[in-house]
């Protein structure tokens, strides 16, 4: 008979919680990057502009616009005041641009319902258009300290290996896996965000994708999957993402002409962007029927005014 392995995604952690808490915090006291939205001076909507560009992008990327952004609205009124099309021009080439439209639902409904502060109960966060349930968690954990599990990919890495003995999690968030995260979660409010942020950094700087860093890693000497020998990946392939050829590439640059257009733009002029008319076609009218793309008369196109 094979032996199986003592835990796995659906099982509780083969080691205490309370033994991952200190070394990680600590590894993050010593190792965390200077990142601008985790500043003390931030505020919450600091904080929730740089979740809704961190999701499927890199930070390198998100930093200069980042700082553009809350240049130019520090307060989710200053966004409101503006059209939704002017959010999906700031996005630049952050990718699924639909983000900027949720962004700009979102501090509508902040100013309209809240006074234009972003609200602290997660629930109330839970509710805002565009906001799941890692975001709601996300602000209330990064932005006001409060007690959540907070489960991006990193962290959902990390709790795969150090908790539940494999090398990676289900291709989507399961229900073990925030029973899990639950179980992993400090009593303590102040040491819980400090957790959440901390293993998100381990995941995202050590315990990577790829060509993980054990001898850097603060709970090496713990992590089941390490200890385990580190058995291959078992469960469904991995998903990769392509782009070249892809309705997503034709989409962004369909709207890379449209976000530098002082003026409406004719469907001529989009037309000359990419070769095959039946993809630029249904890129267009996916443009469209999302709300990134306005159409007016005249086979005129402009970014959504309202």
């Amino acid at each position: 008979m094979t032996a199986t392995p003592a835990t796995s995604a659906t099982t509780a952690p083969a080691i205490a919680p309370a033994a991952l808490h200190d070394p990680v915090i600590a590894w993050f006291d010593a190792h965390a990057r200077d990142l601008p939205w985790r500043r003390p001076d931030t505020g919450a909507w600091g904080v929730m502009v740089s979740e809704f560009m961190l999701q499927q992008t890199p930070v390198a990327r998100v930093l200069p616009v980042y700082e553009q952004w809350l240049a130019r609205w520090p307060r989710p009124a200053d966004l409101a005041a503006e059209a939704p099309g002017e959010a999906v021009r700031a996005w630049g080439r952050l990718g699924y641009p639909r983000r900027a439209l949720r962004l700009h639902g979102a501090a509508l409904a902040i100013t309209e319902r809240f006074g234009g502060d972003v609200p602290r109960e997660h629930s109330q966060l839970l509710a805002l258009p565009g906001i799941g349930e890692y975001t709601a968690a996300a602000v209330a954990s990064f932005a006001y300290g409060q007690r959540h599990a907070v489960l991006d990919t990193n962290v959902r890495r990390v709790f795969a290996r150090a908790a539940a003995g494999i090398q990676y999690p289900p291709n989507a968030t399961t229900a073990a896996e925030r029973k899990l995260a639950r179980a992993l979660l400090p009593a303590h409010e102040p040491t819980a965000a400090r957790w959440a942020a901390a293993s998100m950094e381990l995941g995202a700087l050590v315990c990577t994708s790829k060509n993980e860093d054990c001898a850097r890693c603060p709970i090496a000497s713990q992590c089941a999957w390490r200890l385990a020998g580190k058995p291959a990946h078992q469960g469904p392939a991995r998903r990769g993402q392509t782009y070249a050829g892809t309705d997503r590439q034709v989409r962004g640059k369909l709207l890379a002409v449209l976000r530098e257009a002082v003026a409406p733009v004719p469907l001529a002029v989009l037309d000359a962007v990419w070769e095959e008319p039946v993809q630029r076609a249904r890129a267009l009218d996916g443009l469209v029927a999302d709300g990134l793309v306005e159409p007016m008369a005249d086979d005129l196109y402009r970014l959504p005014l309202t």
